[in-house]
């Protein structure tokens, strides 16, 4: 069966996402000629009958109250700038999974296959240098990526058989000068130190070269969101120039050697910052009912509740889930999957979880993309994208989950 394709946009007045982007272009990049924008929702399937994506127009791929649809063809208009944009391959498509599901449903038969790609039609007197502006803007590389918008013949995916894993030849006899240009060419997200104690390490104690799994792998678990290296930087210089942040650093080295007297001290690092005063109330003796294990993933502590009249023990949790390093460079899914990380484990404890609450710390989302660093996501982006994968992610597993940062502090949105 041929690809089928079809396009669906917002009728006016409920084209709201349209209207956010165009205020959000004209406001955070400083394009006044932008006129308009028309999204469409793009969708091409394969393996479904003509009678089913019939049926599928009004009801999977269209709402009729306030969507209109086009078969194959969408009337653009010369004067117009149109691009596309999709996940990169590999990458989970939401909206296609869910498409091919309720197709399936629809059809009780076999699972068709889907794509989709989001179109902007864009209006006014644009300059090719205003559209590659936009397009940076909009695209997230790590993701995404602009799509063609021809038709393409078929769905299937070409998948390349793996090559056998490459050995790094030469990686424990390198000197400092290759490993450098080792270390650059396939940028590491351990500096340049770890590198070296790697190779220090498979010279010394493997004795032999390690494959690029290896190294791989090691670096994912060096990452900051898998060993919070930020966290557990050791601080040894600090330059404090605020007088009450300086007062609270004087009480927390304080109460640091009050924890830690007789017994080896944590190295001095936001990590133990962070967790000090848990500690100090445990050495008080504040907190008996805490509930250890050999890993304590989520604070516990025992409680007896009244079920029926009647007292049962109960365990209380408090789970934490940080997400900084994700949400910084893909704000949707790290702040989605940090809402996931914080239900997901308290859930596999057997605890039922009734609230949420997510903190992103960033910069001041009213600052224009010309202010904002090199290479990195602007912080309006930055804020909105975290505020909707936290609200996405919550709502499909059935926790009514709303995000809102307009009436907080303007550096602090949850």
């Amino acid at each position: 069966m041929k690809v089928k394709r079809i396009y669906v946009k917002k009728k006016d007045g409920f084209d709201v996402e349209a209207k956010e982007l165009l205020s959000d272009i004209r406001e955070n990049l400083q394009i006044k000629n932008l006129n308009n924008i028309i999204i469409l929702n793009r969708y091409d399937v394969e393996n479904i009958t003509e009678e089913i994506f019939e049926q599928a127009k009004n009801t999977v791929f269209s709402e009729p109250q306030v969507d209109e649809y086009y078969v194959e063809e969408y009337p653009f208009q010369s004067q117009d700038t149109v691009f596309g944009i999709e996940f990169l391959p590999g990458q989970f498509d939401q909206r296609a999974n869910a498409l091919e599901e309720c197709l399936q449903i629809l059809a009780q038969g076999n699972r068709p296959t889907a794509k989709s790609a989001k179109i902007y039609i864009l209006q006014g007197n644009i300059s090719q240098e205003e559209i590659k502006k936009i397009k940076n803007y909009m695209i997230n590389q790590v993701d995404s990526r602009e799509c063609s918008l021809e038709k393409i013949a078929n769905l299937e995916q070409e998948i390349e058989t793996p090559e056998d894993v490459a050995v790094v030849d030469g990686f424990i006899d390198m000197t400092k000068q290759d490993s450098e240009k080792f270390y650059q060419k396939y940028g590491f997200a351990m500096d340049f130190a770890d590198l070296q104690f790697c190779q220090n390490y498979f010279k010394e104690v493997e004795k032999r070269n390690p494959t690029m799994t290896e190294m791989k792998m090691i670096d994912t678990y060096w990452s900051d969101h898998c060993r919070h290296t930020t966290f557990l930087t050791k601080l040894e210089v600090l330059d404090i120039e605020w007088d009450l942040l300086k007062k609270v650093y004087e009480d927390y080295l304080k109460t640091r050697n009050e924890v830690y007297e007789n017994k080896k001290a944590k190295d001095i690092c936001l990590m133990d910052v962070a967790t000090i005063a848990v500690k100090e109330l445990k050495k008080a003796g504040y907190l008996n009912n805490l509930d250890e294990s050999e890993e304590i993933n989520a604070c516990s502590f025992k409680a007896e509740i009244l079920v029926d009249g009647k007292p049962e023990e109960y365990l209380i949790m408090f789970k934490n889930e940080t997400h900084n390093h994700p949400t910084e460079i893909e704000p949707f899914g790290g702040a989605a999957t940090c809402l996931g990380g914080a239900i997901r484990d308290p859930l596999s404890g057997r605890v039922y979880v009734y609230q949420a609450m997510r903190v992103t710390g960033c910069g001041d989302p009213r600052k224009t993309v010309e202010e904002t660093l090199a290479n990195k996501l602007p912080q309006r982006k930055l804020t909105n994208e975290a505020a909707r994968g936290y609200s996405s992610y919550g709502n499909q597993i059935g926790l009514a989950t709303r995000t809102s940062y307009r009436n907080l502090p303007r550096w602090i949105c949850c």
